[in-house]
């Protein structure tokens, strides 16, 4: 059995328009036998209500609904004693006729409507004056303003897929970088700590054996960091039983560079101006460019010596990752400043309204310098006064 939801084949709203629409018909039937001196008939009265009832159905079944509405108008129409007019209960059904079927359908039932409203008292004969007239131009108004809707209903659902598609694309591009940075650096890390055991294994196995202990710790970090973008990938096919771990942030640097210092580049690590928390989407940046900024220098510039600086502002946060080059003087790979990953620093960057500069140097090596608006907490400001003082003295 189904739910109740699903028995049910009207709504709230239905059964309030449907008393609504009964209350409006009924009050104007009245006044109407009252205005030309009749009385007002019980049999009548009932049938108004029951056609409006049928408006419960109107949803799952608008050309029925619409049918058994024109039939028992036309009952109270040939029946009472008051002139035919065009009640809020056709309209309603028409509208419904004219928003959910098709073209011919619609066009078949204005084309029934509009006579069928329009039958007088005494027998099927139809009043060829200006009551069929105002009954014609209802109902042309109706099934307009029915299609209207149609329209903007299908619009407006056309919008939102591809709002949903739009969103659904971003959120594979952000995890296409996010894989891209963590699968560049961390393979990128083992790959040297292989090497770098390889070539310690005979005369020094203490060295070996700590590269061999940063090589299992880079890469059980990378499948930890991966499983968690697959999972948000699967979010939806089970229930989450386990805390995601937080995304790293700019107080993970110390960690990059030294994954750097020991995949064998003399890496610095300086930070000025007074420490705060980050936001953690602006932490989440800084790391990544930083990640990749280095992983590049690993890859074109070998061991070549690198410096890191972090430099907090009132306003901003800028970040500079620096490398002197490869040690034969070669010269960078031409792909070196227009890569995926450098293509996805921008994107971070932009995303928060930062900038990012990336480039050779003259001197020698490559440069890549991001900064990120990032405004100070009140409370921040009053914590950093005594650590400028401190630096007074």
């Amino acid at each position: 059995m189904g739910t109740r939801a699903e028995r049910l084949t009207w709504t709230r709203n239905d059964a309030l328009v449907a008393v609504g629409a009964a209350a409006v018909d009924l009050t104007g039937f009245a006044l109407e036998t009252q205005f030309e001196g009749a009385s007002l008939e019980v049999l009548a009265a009932f049938t108004v209500v029951a056609s409006s009832l049928a408006l419960l159905a109107r949803r799952r079944h608008p050309v029925m609904t619409l049918c058994a509405v024109l039939l028992l108008g036309a009952v109270v129409n040939l029946t009472a004693s008051v002139s035919p007019h065009f009640g809020l209960t056709p309209a309603v059904a028409l509208y419904s006729v004219a928003v959910a079927c098709r073209p011919s359908v619609v066009a078949g039932a204005a084309l029934v409507t509009a006579p069928l409203n329009s039958l007088g008292q005494g027998g099927l004969l139809f009043d060829p004056g200006p009551g069929l007239l105002a009954n014609c131009a209802a109902t042309l108004l109706i099934v307009v303003t029915g299609l209207l809707v149609r329209r903007w209903q299908r619009e407006t659902e056309a919008k939102r897929a591809l709002l949903a598609e739009r969103a659904v694309a971003d959120e594979r591009r952000r995890i296409a970088r996010e894989l891209h940075d963590i699968v560049a650096h961390h393979i990128t890390t083992m790959q040297l700590m292989a090497g770098g055991a390889r070539a310690n294994l005979a005369h020094d196995p203490g060295a070996a054996r700590e590269a061999l202990v940063t090589l299992e710790q880079s890469g059980r970090m990378a499948l930890g960091e991966m499983r968690q973008l697959l999972d948000v990938l699967r979010a939806g096919e089970e229930p989450e039983t386990a805390v995601p771990a937080p995304q790293p942030g700019a107080g993970d640097l110390e960690r990059i560079v030294a994954e750097s210092r020991a995949a064998g580049s003399d890496t610095e690590l300086t930070v000025s101006g007074p420490a705060r928390p980050l936001p953690p989407t602006v932490g989440l940046t800084v790391f990544r460019v930083v990640q990749e900024a280095l992983t590049n220098a690993r890859k074109h510039a070998g061991n070549a010596p690198a410096r890191v600086r972090l430099a907090y502002g009132p306003d901003e946060v800028a970040v500079e990752v620096c490398d002197d080059g490869p040690a034969d003087g070669a010269a960078r790979r031409p792909h070196r400043a227009g890569g995926y990953g450098l293509i996805g620093m921008r994107e971070r960057v932009a995303l928060h309204g930062g900038t990012l500069e990336a480039g050779p140097r003259e001197e020698g090596g490559f440069r890549v310098a991001a900064r990120l608006p990032a405004p100070a907490a009140p409370e921040a400001h009053h914590q950093s006064h005594p650590q400028r003082e401190e630096l007074r003295r």
